[in-house]
């Protein structure tokens, strides 16, 4: 009977989803506080569980009777690796799995052999010598045990340029001298994967035809010390165990040293193995380990089948002790929200979404909140990746200026290109240098262009002077922002849910792609593509001599070091995005394709002739109309409100673990004082663009490096800055100047960064994998945890809801009611509420949250059974509530 370990998964996420190890972050001043994990091994009391993190080794003892010698076959950090002889390499880290009958084995053996805690040994000598006085041994079998266990064993080291290391298998006496690290340790690249402070175990395990009974020792060192050769990293060792006896059947002996390994690796065991004091509490920690380990039936699995390690699971809640769980368990978090971190769900009210009660209270603390940030605003921009995000936001950025400018042809050149790109460079850069959310992108957004339309169409249908009524329109939408930032009516977004949010971010996705897909088709009228048989373009194939084609593939050692590879690789993930633009421009120069190319204005001046840059507040308009403004004005205010904080509220939500905070009452005092300044002057209205702002932030998003084997890299957050947005539109207002190096990039490549933008940002919400459910039958439908809680038809009925709504928003959109858009947004949310009538608060808690009211009517009761840690319960319910990587994940690295 096999087992499959799940406190071995458990710690893997304790480490990968909660706690990142020193050493293994990228190198940031700023990494945020890190969640306290419930447990340090060490010292016995609440901790880090980086402190938990040992090197196990398992040398086994091979070549009875002819020519004993010690080989390293296994080795366990977070997951267990096999050297594999034949192939001459270390297999992928995966889940161990060890039969249950070798744990009651060990557990005998452990019970009648030798158990050493906190030794004195400072040597590997001197660990022999004490290890060696069993009384059941003669003083003969005693120095053939001596000299076998000084012998020093080979490890499979795998150095730069060299071929694996085999140490020598001559039995002798190892001096002092003899024990430090061999060279070939030292170079180990393993060493360098793992953080600082790691331990070592080693574990022997053999057969000896001298030895009439099997001998168990279990040795815990009171001070760590590197065991000389003994583990193929030259690490201090903290326990050594030896499992040695006389031949028996199959490979006991192998699969007790694997038992033990698998303990140590396991972090409740091995903070209990630390602290044990005796023999009965080393006993009692590895029953407590046997009640916890899942048995798989013999028949219906492959034992040979490698469990490859999880990307993430829970932590290790449900292991900790009752009076621990207690404190930890969601119900008290929900109690008390604001001393969660990450909160227990995006909604938890902040200090940036609680009332203050006074006029521009919210503003003033927003300002105040991120005053003590405005420094390292700066300072953490100095990275690589943000040359990597600046450029290719930067191209982005212009693509949309580009478009963006096509309101020209609807304002009859009223707003042309050079318009987008003024507005584009002053609006973003002043919004970088004083938003509470520096991170957002400021874009000229498809429902505002719309509106934009909407009106030049009403002014020319009514004779009217377009750019003086569009003035008074923007100074009313500025005041009636004004008036929302000083009543605090920003912290009504905590009624956006994620329901609004995915159907707001759904369609502004849905009209980055069908404007994507709509200009490259209108590409092959003017740049038709050639069938075959046309004789625009000619190719000549040549077959080779021959010879024939002759490829040849070198085999080389690499010359580099292992962190130099790896910081080449984080370098070329971080520009991919900008090395696949440059691929596209290099393609289309090389093959000479006739493609259009970027075209910016030369001359600064304005598009429409005759008019200065300062817009006349009445023209040839009647004086009233300065007062009718404030209609379509209270309407496009509307919109300004949800764009710009829907917007936000998805930047900012607890997933993506920003430390500095949000600045909804900011921002918006940005876009207000903004609208003054674009209307006087102008040029297009600008608020913040969902999909762009998203790209930015997954193009700044840190992680941890991979370095421990079976450790995928850990989301750590975003790279909080404005050193590049600000960047990003000065550049866009140098572009004017750019225009001889700009030419050269094609269309179809800027048009594919949008696709690729609207792409990611669709297919990563969850409302895009209940969809693929709708078409999916049951059988080949996906483990999602909402699946667990909810029936497929409530799941399918919210979906179809959602669909509705987003279908009646593109609609309203692409029709002269457009008018009303912003009321159709602001009735997403009433929609909203009115699920409450329709689905159950359980079933709304996993399709989406619950509102800040409804939240605190929902009796703790109700949700205690299903969200409780309790240990009979077979799933991990803590799912719902534990931090996760950003939901919504603009793939552009």
């Amino acid at each position: 009977t096999e087992m499959k370990l799940s406190g071995q998964e458990e710690f893997e996420v304790s480490r990968a989803c909660e706690n990142v190890p020193t050493g293994e972050l990228d190198n940031d001043s700023g990494s945020g506080p890190r969640p306290d994990d419930p447990l340090d091994a060490a010292s016995g009391k609440l901790g880090d569980p980086k402190d938990l993190l040992l090197f196990i080794q398992l040398n086994e003892l091979l070549g009875w009777p002819q020519a004993l010698e010690w080989r390293e076959t296994g080795r366990w950090v977070l997951f267990e690796e096999k050297f594999e002889v034949g192939a001459g390499r270390w297999s992928a880290p995966h889940v161990p799995a060890v039969a249950l009958s070798s744990l009651q084995k060990l557990r005998s053996l452990l019970a009648k052999g030798l158990v050493l805690l906190d030794c004195p040994a400072q040597s590997l000598l001197e660990l022999v010598e004490q290890v060696t006085r069993v009384e059941s041994l003669s003083p003969e079998l005693r120095g053939q045990l001596k000299a076998l266990l000084l012998q020093r064993p080979q490890h499979p080291i795998q150095t730069t340029g060299t071929s694996p290391c085999r140490g020598s298998a001559q039995p002798r006496e190892a001096s002092r001298d003899e024990e430090a690290p061999l060279k070939e340790q030292r170079q180990n690249p393993l060493r360098q994967k793992l953080p600082p402070g790691t331990e070592a175990g080693a574990v022997l395990a053999g057969e000896l035809g001298f030895l009439a009974h099997p001998l168990g020792v279990f040795v815990r060192l009171r001070d760590p010390v590197v065991l000389g050769p003994l583990t193929e990293v030259p690490l201090p060792s903290r326990f050594f165990c030896l499992l040695v006896g006389p031949p028996t059947l199959g490979r006991s002996y192998h699969e007790m040293g694997r038992a033990v390994a698998v303990l140590l690796s396991d972090p409740q065991f091995q903070g209990s193995a630390r602290r044990a004091s005796n023999l009965q509490d080393l006993l009692a920690a590895l029953d407590a380990f046997l009640e916890e380990v899942t048995v798989l039936p013999p028949g219906r699995w492959d034992p040979t089948v490698r469990i490859p390690p999880p990307k993430c699971l829970p932590s290790q809640h449900k292991r900790l002790p009752a009076q621990l769980q207690e404190a930890t368990r969601p119900s008290a978090r929900r109690r008390a929200p604001a001393e969660d971190p990450h909160g227990c769900g995006p909604h938890a009210p902040g200090p940036e979404l609680r009332r203050t009660g006074r006029l521009f209270g919210g503003l003033v603390q927003d300002v105040r909140r991120k005053a003590s940030w405005y420094p390292s605003d700066f300072s953490d921009a100095l990275h690589p990746q943000c040359l990597s995000a600046v450029l290719y936001i930067y191209l982005a950025t212009v693509t949309n200026a580009i478009t963006g400018g096509l309101l020209g042809e609807a304002t009859d050149g009223a707003q042309g290109v050079l318009e987008s790109f003024l507005g584009t460079a002053v609006a973003g850069a002043a919004f970088c240098l004083m938003a509470g959310q520096p991170l957002t992108i400021l874009s000229s957004t498809g429902p505002v262009l719309v509106f934009e339309r909407l009106l030049f169409s009403f002014s020319r249908d009514h004779g009217l002077d377009y750019l003086p009524f569009r003035l008074w329109v923007g100074l009313w939408v500025a005041t009636f922002c004004l008036v929302l930032v000083a009543t605090e009516a920003s912290v009504l977004v905590r009624y956006f849910t994620r329901f609004t949010e995915e159907g707001f971010c759904a369609l502004i996705s849905l009209i980055f792609i069908y404007d994507a897909v709509g200009k490259m088709l209108t590409l092959t009228q003017a740049y038709p593509i050639q069938r075959p048989g046309s004789l625009a373009y000619g190719c000549l194939c040549q077959y080779p001599e021959p010879g024939g084609n002759e490829s040849q593939w070198t085999s080389t050692k690499p010359k580099v070091e292992d962190d130099i590879l790896s910081l080449v690789r984080k370098m070329l993930g971080d520009f991919s995005s900008v090395l696949a633009i440059l691929l596209g421009c290099g393609l289309d120069a090389f093959l000479d394709l006739a493609t259009p190319k970027l075209l910016v204005p030369r001359e600064f001046k304005p598009t429409l002739p005759g008019r200065g840059w300062l817009v006349s507040p009445f023209g040839a308009n009647p004086w009233w109309l300065s007062v009718a403004a404030a209609l379509p004005a209270l309407l496009l205010s509307i919109l300004i409100f949800m764009d710009q904080q829907i917007t936000g509220v998805i930047l900012n939500r607890a997933e993506y673990r920003l430390r500095k905070g949000a600045g909804f009452h900011l921002d918006l005092f940005c876009v207000a004082a903004l609208m003054l300044l674009t209307s006087a002057l102008g040029l297009p209205w600008y608020v913040s663009a969902t999909v762009i702002s998203l790209a930015h932030m997954d193009s700044l998003q840190r992680e941890s490096r991979a370095g421990v084997p079976g450790e995928p890299p850990s989301f750590l957050g975003i790279r909080e800055q404005r050193l590049t947005g600000l960047v990003v539109f000065i550049l866009t207002g140098l572009s004017i100047f750019l225009a001889p190096v700009l030419k050269f990039i094609p269309m179809p490549v800027l048009y594919g960064i949008f696709l690729s933008m609207g792409v990611a940002a669709i297919s990563s919400i969850q409302f895009t994998k209940r969809v693929q459910l709708l078409l999916m039958p049951a059988k080949h439908q996906p483990d999602l945890l909402l699946l667990r809680h909810v029936p497929l038809s409530r799941v399918h009925l919210f979906t179809a809801i959602q669909l509705a709504c987003l279908g009646l928003l593109w609609i309203i959109k692409s029709t002269p009611a457009a008018i009303i858009f912003p009321l159709m947004l602001l009735g997403l949310v009433g929609v909203r509420k009115a699920l409450e009538w329709v689905f159950s608060p359980q079933e709304l808690l996993w399709l989406d949250e619950p509102m800040p009211e409804k939240e605190r009517s929902i009796p703790e009761t109700g949700l205690e059974p299903e969200y409780s840690f309790n240990r009979s319960d077979s799933e991990d319910s803590e799912l719902r509530y534990q931090p996760k990587a950003p939901e919504i994940n603009i793939s552009v690295n």
